[in-house]
């Protein structure tokens, strides 16, 4: 007890000097207003996104940005190999929230194409954002005009094991074709516009958002083209892939005449089922309500009403909360 009361009597005469010497005694607790009018907390958040010359990178910035000001996380984003190693930084516990294409993370969950060794199964959807567009790109003097045509051509699919493999291989079935009806090239983006543009490939699918930049530079100095995929091939492939959108390419992109009919999938956000119902729903809350702050063009394609198109794997009980209490379905 004297110990204890010889304690009360320093801490008194210390507040008492502070307060003589004009000292401010403040302390802030856990949970304390951080400027912006929302709660400080003590958890802290990370968003794995993609390469730095991508898309995923500096929307990760921005809604770690929103996440921090409207729902009071600490939130820090961080540069990644995108899609696939996103899906396994979360299985492992090395981040919070990742984004991703909605047919690789259904891949993940259903432990199919890239993941057929294993499923992963803490990967819960958040929400999608914007369409990654399916494209088969070719020249217009090729002499190719439908899917049909590629058959016995040189057409560059992607890195085996790749989403946009994956994706061409999914839409050369649906017309009867396989990898071995035509002279498959594995090229990344950048090496398939340049193989179009010098003739040593005739085609190649890309799955990416338009406009992608490789197309573009080559359609600044040839004719390029889309090819469409028909409405009864666009329905076989939603009916067996959920994670499929029907989407279209404007005309004036690329130089196009017209607008072409094609398919794609979605980034989405997805996040660890072992981060909380309330904390998710917090998360989901902030960037929903908060999209008007994203300054990228893709910002203007984030909709709170769109984010369960395509979605593909189970929501996360938080997202699930904030959508229900929407009328989002």
């Amino acid at each position: 007890m004297m110990k204890k009361g010889f304690g009360l009597i320093l801490t008194g005469m210390l507040a008492f000097s502070l307060a003589a010497c004009g000292e401010k005694v403040e302390t802030k607790p856990a949970g304390s207003e951080n400027g912006t009018g929302s709660k400080e907390k003590s958890e802290k958040i990370s968003i794995v996104t993609g390469g730095t010359g991508g898309t995923y990178y500096p929307l990760g910035g921005e809604m770690a940005k929103i996440i921090k000001d409207n729902a009071g996380y600490e939130t820090s984003s961080q540069a990644s190999g995108a899609s696939v190693e996103n899906m396994t930084l979360i299985q492992d516990g090395e981040a919070n929230l990742a984004f991703t294409q909605t047919d690789i993370a259904s891949y993940a969950t259903e432990g199919k194409e890239m993941f057929k060794d294993g499923k992963l199964d803490k990967i819960q959807a958040i929400g999608t954002l914007y369409p990654e567009t399916v494209q088969i790109v070719t020249l217009k003097d090729s002499g190719i005009k439908s899917v049909d045509d590629l058959k016995g051509k040189k057409v560059s699919v992607g890195a085996p094991g790749s989403g946009t493999y994956a994706n061409a291989e999914q839409i050369l079935k649906v017309h009867g074709i396989t990898m071995d009806d035509i002279k498959a090239q594995h090229l990344s983006f950048d090496e398939s516009a340049e193989g179009i543009q010098d003739g040593n490939i005739d085609a190649a699918f890309i799955t990416a958002g338009t406009p992608t930049g490789a197309v573009e530079a080559l359609s600044a100095s040839k004719g390029v083209t889309v090819l469409p995929i028909a409405d009864d091939k666009i329905k076989a492939l939603m009916d067996e892939h959920k994670f499929y959108i029907e989407n279209t390419i404007e005309s004036g992109t690329y130089k196009l005449e017209s607008e072409v009919k094609t398919v794609a999938v979605l980034s989405m956000l997805v996040a660890s089922k072992d981060l909380s119902e309330d904390t998710v729903y917090e998360i989901t809350k902030a960037i929903f309500e908060n999209t008007s702050k994203i300054t990228h063009a893709k910002g203007k394609l984030i909709k709170g009403e769109n984010a369960l198109n395509g979605v593909g794997i189970e929501l996360h009980p938080g997202a699930k909360k904030y959508f229900d209490e929407k009328g989002i379905k």
